[in-house]
């Protein structure tokens, strides 16, 4: 495991890498390999764990019940995924968590995150800290998505995918992380869509 990958995420920023042993341990963190394609937690699912992408990438899907199904979003190496689900008991999921490729998961158990261990460590109000800090970003890329999709034409909704993509990256040149199909499914259109360089 890479303690200096993850004590520079922004989950345990602030944490320093001899302490990240320690911190896992208290978590009650488990790793897991996932193949491309492989679903990681599925739609349905009651989940006391969230995961950390460590390497790869993950989808998260919507299917619906006619077969059609969505990208709601998209964890890249470093991210967390399932944080909400875990921190209600029995919440069931509303959609799959896909490996978008092969990677490698940290899985790390909600409720420990938020009970002090009885050694006291003082690494749990700077978890709490970080992980709010996290949730108000994603509330912020889901407004963002809901501008994106709000258009009614496919040139209005890739527009302000792609404007937004620039600022972003300081540039007119960036690198999407969806192929054709996935970024028709990120911005919910049905239809066929068809880029030219």
């Amino acid at each position: 495991m890479n303690y200096f990958f993850l004590s520079n995420t922004p989950l345990f920023h602030g944490i320093k890498e001899n302490e990240i042993a320690h911190v896992l341990s208290c978590l009650g963190a488990r790793e897991n390999s996932y193949r491309k394609n492989e679903t990681i937690f599925r739609a349905g699912d009651t989940v006391r764990e969230f995961g950390l992408v460590e390497s790869g990438s993950v989808n998260i899907v919507v299917n619906f019940y006619w077969g059609s199904s969505n990208i709601f979003g998209h964890m890249e190496k470093g991210e967390i995924f399932a944080e909400n689900y875990a921190a209600i008991p029995g919440k069931e999921l509303t959609c799959d968590v896909v490996a978008a490729e092969d990677s490698v998961i940290l899985f790390l158990d909600f409720t420990k995150l938020l009970t002090t261990c009885q050694h006291g460590c003082s690494f749990h109000h700077r978890l709490i800290h970080n992980l709010l800090r996290i949730s108000a970003q994603k509330s912020l890329n889901l407004s963002s998505r809901m501008m994106h999709i709000a258009p009614k034409s496919l040139r209005g909704r890739l527009l302000s995918y792609l404007s937004e993509q620039a600022m972003i990256h300081g540039s007119t040149r960036f690198t999407i992380p969806f192929n054709r199909q996935q970024l028709a499914d990120y911005l919910g259109w049905t239809g066929v869509l068809c880029l030219t360089n």
